[in-house]
């Protein structure tokens, strides 16, 4: 089979398509046949060999986290599930055309293979730092970096929670972050005053990694009261770096509810072929996103 691949850090010049062995479904598990996979942060910053502990690397590596796609192998002790069904879920190295996944869900009807594989991880995080930031019904909550995959999620999740939502972004993309229902402004000089226009902020969330801790602590007045999935160095300001995964099963439950609600939903800004995996982390890097990425097999 096909998969993409890297044999030592860097950049996204370092990913290869190669040909590999087919992974199979050992016991608690299940294998698919990949139509798509999420293009997330986490990939290029594990192929950059960013130490975050819930990801130990060991060389040669595959790459990528989440996929949706058929069942074609299920392994032992597993129920509920079975060859031929369309499941979204996460695993390992979903780059390839067959991946093992440890957590899945029937993909909702009214999503594409494409669209299905960008939500496990992005879903799941974004229920994780609306928890662990401890943002409430009635409160406000400041999202920096908010046009992407988790910042789509975190919106309409915390709207749907009854969270007034500020979201920080580029130019392009405050009439999307509006259509989410957030009220807005852009990144650049005086961004903090145009905050405080809004009122009080509770709660900061930081999901760019953009060197804003200090003004998030500023607007929030406590540095426990801000959370961060992209700044490594904001534990040295007394922030917390959200970076261990919680339930995946639970995420996925919770994010075909909302889908079937129309509560969530977040659309695919741009796909690529399995060849142009090098170009997707590329432009993953480069940020400003409109909600989704992901790879087509």
């Amino acid at each position: 089979m096909k998969k993409v691949s890297f044999a030592e850090f860097g950049g996204p010049d370092v990913l290869q398509l190669i040909d590999a062995e087919e992974p199979h479904a050992g016991p608690g598990r299940i294998r698919i046949a990949v139509r798509a996979a999420g293009v997330n942060p986490v990939d290029w910053r594990l192929r950059e060999g960013q130490v975050l502990g819930a990801h130990p690397i060991e060389l040669p590596a595959g790459v990528g986290l989440d996929a949706a796609g058929v069942v074609d192998e299920v392994g032992a002790g597993v129920d509920g599930v079975q060859v031929g069904d369309p499941v979204f879920g996460e695993g390992s190295s979903t780059y390839a055309e067959f991946a093992v996944l440890t957590a899945w869900a029937r993909m909702p009807e009214t999503l594409t293979f494409e669209e299905a594989a960008g939500y496990p991880s992005v879903v799941e995080t974004a229920l994780r730092v609306i928890g662990e930031v401890g943002v409430r019904a009635g409160q406000t909550l400041l999202v920096s970096g908010a046009s992407g995959g988790v910042g789509s999620a975190v919106l309409q999740i915390a709207r749907d929670r009854g969270i007034t939502v500020i979201g920080t972004a580029g130019a392009a993309n405050q009439d999307y972050l509006r259509s989410l229902g957030a009220l807005t402004t852009t990144y650049g000089e005086g961004w903090v005053e145009r905050v405080r226009r809004f009122g009080p902020v509770d709660a900061a969330l930081d999901l760019a990694g953009s060197g804003v801790i200090r003004e998030l602590v500023e607007l929030t007045g406590d540095p426990q009261r801000v959370l961060t999935i992209a700044d490594l160095g904001a534990p040295a300001l007394g922030v917390r770096f959200s970076g261990v995964a919680g339930s995946v099963p639970d995420a996925l439950a919770e994010a075909t509810a909302l889908i079937a609600q129309g509560t969530l939903r977040i659309p695919v800004e741009k796909s690529y072929a399995l060849s142009d995996a090098a170009a997707a982390h590329a432009d993953s890097q480069a940020g400003h996103s409109r909600g989704l990425r992901v790879i087509v097999i």
